[in-house]
């Protein structure tokens, strides 16, 4: 890419951004929170980052960010807590959410209280500029390549085992599922 093709690029994503940069990213992933806040940080945002509900809710209380990325399901609770907190001091701010489970109750539930969309995880960063930058009215490009009905089916039995804090015993009750057939779909990667 030449210099001006990047200066360019670049204009065009500060013109979607707007004059307020500043966007707070929560989750608990350290890996995936630096590369995403890197690539934000290319893309012309103000980042800060925080790996926990206490640290965000703290950011969010000092200073509420006109955009925020927050994964639900951290390790000190669940991330609607800083979605609330972010409310209570900004309600202009473009939340969007991250579900690794594909959770979509909990994902409805963070719409309601101001989310503006949601993302499975993993999100690459050009879906959350997408998703962050989306105009009022303006619809969302479907995926290319949605989850297929046996990753969905993967995904909610990986939430449900997760929730049973992994165990096989309980977690194939809950399924009304037989627990050999449990043990053997949890031994399998996830289908694409």
């Amino acid at each position: 890419m030449t210099e001006q093709n990047h200066d360019n690029f670049a204009a065009s994503d500060e013109d979607h951004i707007g004059p307020d940069a500043s966007l707070l990213i929560v989750d608990d992933d350290g890996p995936f929170l630096r590369r995403l806040a890197r690539a934000m940080e290319t893309r012309g945002f103000d980042v800060e980052t925080a790996e926990s509900v206490a640290e965000g809710v703290a950011k969010s209380k000092g200073r509420p960010p006109k955009y925020a990325v927050v994964d639900l399901r951290l390790g000190d609770g669940n991330g609607l807590d800083v979605i609330e907190a972010i409310r209570q001091r900004r309600d202009d701010t473009r939340i969007i959410v991250l579900t690794g489970y594909g959770n979509i109750a909990t994902a409805v539930t963070a719409v309601k209280l101001g989310a503006v969309d949601y993302l499975a995880k993993p999100a690459d960063a050009d879906d959350v500029f997408s998703a962050l930058t989306q105009r009022p009215g303006e619809k969302a490009e479907l995926p290319e390549n949605p989850m297929s009905a046996d990753r969905v089916r993967w995904e909610h039995i990986q939430r449900v085992y997760e929730m049973c804090e992994r165990n096989v015993s309980e977690t194939a009750r809950r399924l009304n599922m037989h627990r050999r057939t449990l043990q053997r779909i949890l031994a399998k990667r996830a289908p694409k």
